[in-house]
């Protein structure tokens, strides 16, 4: 078991009708100049855009609108950055998605530096101090709502970066699963699938403990079940509740005290795909994940191998009730191909014609030559090279 020193200083409010109850007592300890930030029109056609600005109408409030999936550095970033040191913004809401609450973060602390915020994201400077974050979240995903990270995107260069900070952390969440009633299909089995995808980084290492193995197990049985539920009836208040829980704690480290590091190899592999492509991040985490899988069980040897077949069988036996590592990597291609996820790239618009750049990409750029199962660029190119067909 490994050393860890874990400290989580973001407020989870969870539960039906918890924004009416408690937002404006909430808002108000941090000031009245917020800065709004959304995406798309969803949350005024939920009725939850009005509902903000009725409990918040002693506030002054400025908006930052259309902040896209993948949220862009160019566009919403450095605009936001501009209007919270414009209008001396005191607080930063952010209602909707993870996208919506990456974006914010990154914004939060451009908004407390001097520079080029970019060179925060990139980690060229040192991520000192952030504008506090308040939170309502309305897509079960990410996780971002917990955790001190976010990921944005640089088309240009094709750059998708994960930005961690501690300074980065929400100061308070509003959790309330009603929200979710509305979410389209896909994009509630996108958020499942980047779930399980975070709890698989922590779960496949080589130092792990019991008790995380079986926290992460019973998450993943939680979200197999209850998206099943929610596709018959979306508003199943409980299912939508334990599917957000097991979310929320994703990327925040609770999974995996004590574990040792994965190299997170699918989250790194994605966000090359989406750099590129902008595709939808779950969906394309759902196609790599069976591939690597199947990937590190044939090319590994001697203990790395013993670990893996040991990581993968467990994963399997304890989720679909099945024997071997091949059963565990088909049981999980499976569940996502039976609910209607697209399992090949060309599916999701990619073909085989810039898999080397890309390959090439995440060689340099993520640190994979020293993850728990070790990638150099042939051996992400073969993996890429794999999701263009089914299994």
């Amino acid at each position: 078991m490994q050393n860890f020193d874990y400290q989580t200083p973001t407020r989870l409010i969870f539960g039906r009708g918890v924004v009416d109850e408690k937002l404006p007592r909430v808002m108000a300890q941090f000031g009245k100049r917020i800065l709004l930030t959304y995406g798309g029109g969803s949350i005024k056609h939920s009725g939850l855009y009005d509902k903000v600005y009725a409990l918040l109408s002693d506030a002054e409030i400025t908006e930052l609108p259309g902040i896209e999936p993948n949220p862009k550095y160019s566009t919403s970033v450095v605009e936001g950055v501009r209007l919270c040191k414009e209008k001396h913004i005191d607080v930063i809401l952010s209602v909707g998605g993870g996208s919506v609450l990456d974006c914010s973060k990154a914004i939060a602390a451009g908004a407390k530096y001097d520079g080029e915020t970019w060179d925060l994201i990139t980690r060229k400077v040192k991520t000192l101090a952030a504008l506090p974050i308040v939170d309502i979240i309305t897509l079960a995903a990410t996780g971002s709502e917990y955790d001190c990270g976010g990921v944005i995107s640089r088309p240009e260069t094709h750059d998708k970066i994960g930005y961690l900070a501690p300074t980065n952390f929400p100061a308070v969440s509003f959790i309330d699963p009603t929200y979710t009633f509305t979410v389209p299909p896909m994009h509630t089995l996108a958020g499942v699938a980047d779930c399980i995808s975070h709890i698989m980084e922590q779960y496949f290492c080589a130092d792990h403990i019991d008790m995380n193995d079986a926290f992460m197990e019973g998450a993943v049985r939680s979200l197999c079940k209850n998206v099943r539920v929610v596709l018959q009836n979306p508003e199943d208040y409980n299912a939508r509740a334990e599917i957000f829980y097991a979310c929320t704690l994703g990327c925040n480290g609770i999974y995996a005290l004590g574990n040792s590091e994965s190299g997170w190899p699918l989250h790194a592999i994605e966000h090359a795909l989406s750099g590129f492509y902008d595709i939808t991040h779950g969906i394309g985490l759902a196609i790599v994940a069976p591939r690597w899988m199947t990937y590190i069980l044939t090319h590994t040897t001697g203990d790395l191998h013993a670990q893996v077949v040991e990581r993968i069988t467990s994963f399997g036996n304890h989720i679909w009730h099945t024997d071997t590592p091949e059963a565990a990597i088909h049981a999980l291609y499976t569940f996502y191909a039976e609910l209607g996820i697209p399992m090949t790239l060309p599916q999701v618009g990619i073909d085989a014609s810039r898999l080397k750049e890309i390959a090439q990409h995440i060689a340099l750029n993520e640190g994979l030559d020293t993850a728990w199962v070790p990638l150099q660029e042939t051996d992400l190119f073969r993996i890429l090279t794999q999701c263009l067909t089914e299994m």
